[in-house]
């Protein structure tokens, strides 16, 4: 890895953790780049403003879950336990956390003004964890309606499993989703 993608590997890190325990506005270049060990100009030379910081960060938790979700699927597996496989996965994510606070994705998208481009990120985002859960659901006539019940439960198990700081609410929604998809 060269200096330039390490700098930029570090600055990623340091500002996901602080992104997700502080906040996107609580949280300043100082501190980033201090966390990273890196110099301040590091950060400007890979990411040309905080904004495009923090599109990076949101990019980056969503491809940590498409990942956990990649790594759940196999081919023999039925429309409603790969359903359950995006679940899976959000809970996989929530129990890594080292201190739980919700959905990084839409604690950010909550602190961005109408019309920032890192809200239509998280929009884009979720809509295609529901697409996923559509997939997974394609052979079965009910799909569109299931899946848009599954993912209006993940995500409300993410927001109050955020407030409450506490996975059992995600680990409930994902028993909850297998009676949905007949999968119990």
């Amino acid at each position: 890895m060269s200096a330039r993608g390490s700098a930029r590997a570090k600055l990623l890190a340091a500002a996901s953790a602080r992104f997700y325990a502080q906040g996107v506005t609580g949280t300043g270049i100082d501190v980033i780049t201090a966390d990273a060990g890196v110099a301040k100009m590091s950060l400007y030379n890979n990411f040309r403003s905080k904004a495009e910081l923090v599109a990076a960060y949101l990019e980056s938790r969503q491809e940590e879950f498409r990942e956990l979700y990649r790594r759940r699927l196999r081919d023999d597996m039925a429309p409603g336990a790969r359903a359950l496989a995006v679940l899976d996965a959000y809970v996989e994510h929530a129990e890594g956390a080292a201190d739980f606070r919700g959905c990084g994705l839409l604690n950010a998208a909550g602190e961005l003004s109408d019309g920032d481009p890192g809200r239509a990120l998280v929009a884009a985002q979720k809509a295609e964890v529901e697409q996923m859960l559509r997939d997974a659901l394609a052979p079965r006539d009910d799909a569109d309606v299931v899946a848009e019940h599954l993912s209006l439960l993940l995500e409300g198990a993410m927001v109050r499993g955020g407030l409450e700081g506490d996975v059992h609410r995600l680990r409930r929604a994902r028993d909850i989703a297998a009676g949905l998809v007949g999968e119990c």
